[in-house]
Parts: structure tokens; sequence; C-alpha cells
């Protein structure tokens, strides 16, 4: 790379995808470890293995090859959060559980930023080997395609995705509460069990909507930028924008996420919802 000041997220995008491809090919060929006693547990529920590690050490060697003044920020090796800077916020397997156990949502994200602000990013759906690019002013793909959010408003025919607390089921309670608020009021609700793809089906309109109580920077900070280049918007509970850091998400197409913000803050009030045709709510079987 030539100096900080001449790289566009259009340098940082390719790399990302060489050091993303790189990846997946390593993890669709891997040994899954499918016994237990070969699972690290970093946490309750939180799983890691060699694989994880391994995955993260061939992205990091091709990401530093090309500026070794870069950091990373990652789970394996620097969870750390720091700002300054060319920084690379790394995932190398969002969704370690659903990898152990042969379910295949799983993911590796790769953001980029700059002086803590989001360049460039990368999801790839590793067992689809589906490719999720974005850079800061030039748009969200996926493959070659152009992505959008969806244009659902209504929350009566939205499908949202989120995420439970089961590292810490402290807020256990309350997120059950947040999460009959959203399913009295939606047509359906979905857990995949990995944040980056999740945000992904926001950008591309599969999502009308996520929420999530709390998240690490290396599952979100990719896909931030996917749904705000794909028309989105993303903040934490309090409607702040959020960047590269450790928090809530409330994520969707703008409509739905003004509603979710009201319905996740507001003790259960939302906004009168729009009647069909009948005046009778429509139902949609999951």
């Amino acid at each position: 790379m030539e100096s900080r000041k001449t790289v566009s997220g259009l340098d940082l995008l390719h790399l990302a995808r060489i050091a993303a491809a790189a990846a997946g090919t390593y993890l669709r060929g891997v040994e899954r470890p499918s016994d237990p006693a070969r699972w690290t547990l970093k946490g309750s529920r939180d799983f890691v293995t060699e694989v994880d590690r391994t995955a993260e050490a061939i992205i990091s060697e091709i990401l530093l090859a090309a500026d070794p003044t870069g950091r990373i920020v990652g789970e394996e090796l620097s969870p750390a959060v720091v700002t300054e800077g060319l920084v690379w916020i790394v995932d190398p397997l969002d969704g370690t559980t659903n990898f152990l156990h042969d379910v295949p949502s799983y993911a590796v994200s790769i953001a980029a930023a700059l002086d803590g602000v989001l360049e460039a990013g990368v999801v790839l759906h590793v067992p689809r080997n589906e490719l999720y690019t974005a850079s800061r002013g030039a748009g969200a793909w996926q493959d070659d395609r152009r992505l959008t959010v969806s244009t659902i408003s209504d929350p009566d025919f939205a499908l949202l995705g989120t995420g439970f607390p089961f590292k810490d089921t402290s807020q256990l309670e309350e997120y059950l509460t947040q999460f009959r608020r959203v399913a009295a009021r939606t047509s359906g609700i979905r857990r995949p069990g990995a944040a980056a793809l999740d945000l992904a089906d926001v950008a591309a309109g599969r999502f009308d909507g996520f929420w999530e109580q709390r998240l690490s920077a290396w599952d979100i900070a990719a896909g931030l930028l996917l749904i705000r280049e794909a028309g989105g918007v993303a903040t934490d509970f309090a409607g702040r924008e959020i960047g590269v850091e450790h928090t809530a998400v409330v994520a969707g197409n703008p409509a739905i996420h003004r509603w979710l913000l009201q319905v996740l803050g507001s003790g259960g009030a939302s906004p009168r919802r729009h009647q069909g045709p009948e005046g009778a709510r429509r139902t949609i079987s999951e």
C-alpha cells in the first residue's frame, strides 16, 4: 500500500475480499471438530477451536502483509478495540456453534476502518460461498447484485431477525419482554445464529429489521456498513449511530428501524397498525 492518506475504500475492500476468500476456502475444506473434547470454552456457551484461530491467522497474515502498521481487532488474537489509524475488525468464524454442529449458517466478517470511520466491509457466507461487500459511498453488493433494504413499512408484514442473550443471561427477562412486544406486532422473528449474516440479510432486504442487546465489534462492523450503503439505518437502542464498538444494535430499513426503536424502548406502546382492506390484521404463517 501507499501512504494511508491515499488508500481508498476500494483498496481496502480488495484486500478484505482476498483475505475472506482465503479463510473461506480453508473453512470449507477443514475437518469439522465434532467432538466437544476439542472445543475450548471461552465463556458460558461460547466456544472456540483451532479452526477459528487458524482462520484468523490466515486473514491477519494477508492483511498485515499489505500494511504491517495496520492493526487487527479480533476475538481470538486482539480483542481490545482501537480506532486510531488503519484498523481491521475481523471475525474469522461468526457462528462457531453452527459450524460445530454442521448447521450451514456461519460466515467470515472483515471490516476496515480509518481513524474510526468504517471504509470497507466483507461478509462471506461460507457454506454458500456468497460474498457481501460494501465500501463507503460505493454501495452494498451481493456478488454482482446491488443491495437495497426492503421497502416494507408496515410492521404487520415485517420479518425480523434477532439474537438472544446466550453468553450472559442476566438480561434474558428484559429480552423476553422485547421479544413479546415485537412478536405480537410482526409477521415473524428468526434467530439463525450468526449476526454478520443477519445484518447482511437486512442489507439484502430479506429481514426488514434486526435487534440484539449486545454484540461485539467484530460481529457487526462489516454488517453496519452493508446496511448503511444499502439505504438502511443501524443504531443502538437510544438511536445513536454506532461504529467500531461493542454495543446493542437496532437495524433495518428506515421505517422499521424507527418502529423498532419505539417498541423496544417504550414499555410496549407502538404506532397504530395499518389495517388491510378488510380492516383485519393479516396473518402470515411461519
